[in-house]
């Protein structure tokens, strides 16, 4: 099966720690991959890694087959919501992405206005996103990840701040995307979702990944 994230001996240090130790992963086309461990384990870190947002120290990555870093910046196709999501405070979440959506220019309002219902979010609300919950914000984030149909999804505690029904409505839409063909890579603290969600599942500590026994 064709791998869609390839890892292999990625090691990064940050102002002397060690944050990822020779951390090796692969991800195959259409699965639902989750990744488990403390808070600073190096979840995270892997996340951006993968993403090209930090270089490391030494080894390969690589996402549908252009190694990140030096022929990809950021990996194509590619939808991520890492830690807490990042909009302009003044401005409803339906203007955050319609801005977002500008950079490429790929997607029509109306396409935006139903990726907003799809993560429980009402397009047409204009209060502003600083007045958002944490749930709020983190549906709004899993929208912006996923309104451009990307072919591979990157997240990073995707449930965090939802309640049991939003928990349940999120699993939901990844599932739906996965049969779609959509591949997803997730952490989490929760054992239950990774069980109920992923294919295989990965525990991280001390910037060591080990595969979990199945």
């Amino acid at each position: 099966m064709q791998s869609i994230i390839e890892v292999e001996k990625v090691t990064k240090t940050i102002k002397g720690r060690l944050v990822l130790k020779d951390v090796s992963l692969q991800v195959p086309a259409g699965q639902i991959y989750g990744i488990s461990g403390p808070n600073g384990s190096g979840k995270s870190m892997l996340l951006r890694v993968i993403c090209g947002l930090v270089i490391p120290q030494s080894g390969r990555v690589e996402v549908f087959g252009y190694r990140i870093g030096t022929e990809k910046e950021f990996p194509p196709e590619t939808g991520a919501l890492i830690e807490t999501p990042g909009f302009l405070p003044g401005y409803s979440g339906m203007d955050n992405l319609l801005f977002l959506a500008m950079i490429r220019n790929q997607i029509t309002r109306d396409e935006i206005a139903e990726v907003i219902r799809l993560v429980g979010l009402d397009p047409d609300d204009p209060r502003p996103v600083r007045v958002y919950s944490t749930g709020m914000r983190q549906r709004l984030g899993l929208a912006q990840a996923i309104m451009e149909k990307p072919k591979l999804l990157i997240l990073d505690e995707p449930t965090n701040g939802l309640d049991r029904q939003g928990v349940a409505d999120i699993h939901a839409l990844l599932m739906q995307l996965n049969q779609k063909g959509v591949t997803i890579l997730l952490t989490s603290h929760s054992t239950e979702e990774l069980q109920s969600l992923c294919g295989k599942t990965y525990w991280m500590e001390n910037g060591i990944l080990q595969a979990e026994r199945e």
